[in-house]
């Protein structure tokens, strides 16, 4: 009877590893991966989700500042988001990917991605190089010069029409350093674009995600809460609510998630078994951090306290996100952890530290008006004063005679 058993048991091995050696052939079944490779795999997502957060943030300082010089001298009011704006996101957010699920179900996928991949390459060359412009131009030696160039494109003014001014289609300002960075951002963008290899995918992912940190700003608190808000809602309800969410995810492809093989030890760099993170987990609550971190500027103390307050507390709801997704087996919204989290520390820690009124009085750009407008506005009050000086002595010398 156990020889019985045992030969059955062996059968049953013999086709189990027959099947999967099969379905491994054919591409059907991914290789499983080791309790180590998947604890590299989620540290590995965490620290490359922490780090565009943080220099994203640095950078977004410095943006603000040349935009708050930019608006004195020029009166050009800078683009940040409104509150109307936040309240609409999520349902523009909506709309677009519903259509990109409708898409996928109607065409073929192929050509979408075709299309799609063209698209994200040419913005993902484009931001690659703005991110390593700073770190490329500090490598070059101080030997190879630094030429400047200015390529620009006006548009009229017509002929034989008065008051028709010149207006600049093109105005870019840049520098031989540049041209390096371009050309090292699109050798990298080529790669992606024939291999789609994870490494390229990640560091087009990297810089998109630093850019918008940097670039995308939220004008006050009141602004960030509505959009964080109405996105916690918007993720919950398009990962649990439907599979709209997760379809999208596995059928776009694009350097719009961070990647990482959970069979690196395995496997090495042909892995094919990846844990995944959104940008948009990144960049929504990323842009809100940049913003506690201009506020703790404005505050002008020794620390940056609501910043890294904020910015340990998004480490922790990151922490809680994969934990969940690794218990149940099943997508995660993320911004079900990451808003709560991001929104309710640096309101909790104002409330206590009576700062909740300067956490909401304050905006990046408040309406003001641009210095050159003030001094024209001075100028022609003392005019005004002036005159009227005159007038009144004029009637006292008339008043004499």
């Amino acid at each position: 009877m156990s020889e019985v058993v045992e030969e059955l048991v062996q059968q049953v091995q013999e086709n189990f590893t027959e099947t999967a050696n099969a379905a491994a052939t054919n591409g059907t079944a991914k290789i499983p991966s080791t309790p180590e490779g998947m604890a590299l795999a989620y540290a590995t997502l965490v620290a490359m989700a922490m780090l565009p957060i943080f220099f994203g943030s640095m950078r977004s300082v410095k943006h603000h500042k040349e935009q708050t010089s930019t608006f004195q001298k020029t009166g050009e009011k800078p683009d940040t988001m409104t509150s109307k704006d936040a309240m609409m996101f999520p349902i523009m957010a909506s709309c677009a990917l519903f259509g990109l699920y409708m898409f996928f179900k109607i065409f073929s996928k192929d050509n979408i991605n075709f299309l799609l991949t063209g698209y994200f390459f040419f913005l993902g060359v484009m931001a690659l190089s703005h991110l390593l412009s700073p770190v490329i131009s500090s490598l070059i030696p101080a030997a190879i010069p630094k030429i400047p160039y200015h390529l620009s494109f006006i548009q009229g003014p017509t002929e034989g029409v008065k008051g028709d001014k010149e207006s600049y289609l093109i105005d870019y300002k840049f520098t031989t350093h540049d041209i390096v960075c371009f050309i090292i951002s699109l050798v990298i963008g080529v790669w992606y674009l024939m291999k789609k290899h994870w490494i390229a995918n990640n560091l087009l992912g990297l810089a998109f995600a630093v850019n918008g940190v940097e670039l995308l700003h939220l004008n006050n608190i009141a602004t960030g809460c509505i959009l964080l808000g109405g996105l916690f809602f918007y993720d919950i309800f398009w990962v649990f609510g439907t599979n709209v969410m997760v379809t999208v995810a596995k059928s776009f492809e694009a350097p719009i998630k961070l990647v990482f093989p959970q069979d690196l030890i395995t496997n090495g760099l042909s892995a094919s078994n990846f844990a995944v993170l959104g940008l948009g987990d990144i960049v929504i609550p990323g842009i809100f951090i940049a913003l506690l971190l201009r506020f703790d500027n404005s505050l002008k103390r020794k620390s940056n306290f609501y910043f890294y307050a904020t910015f340990i507390a998004y480490f922790f709801g990151l922490l809680a996100t994969i934990f969940v997704m690794h218990v149940f087996k099943h997508a995660q919204p993320a911004l079900l952890y990451l808003v709560p989290a991001c929104l309710g520390t640096p309101l909790l820690l104002a409330l206590l530290k009576g700062d909740i009124k300067k956490l909401f009085a304050y905006e990046d750009h408040p309406d003001e008006k641009p210095k050159e407008s003030k001094k024209s506005d001075k100028n022609a009050v003392d005019n005004d004063s002036a005159k009227s000086k005159k007038e009144n002595k004029k009637k006292e010398s008339k008043k004499v005679k």
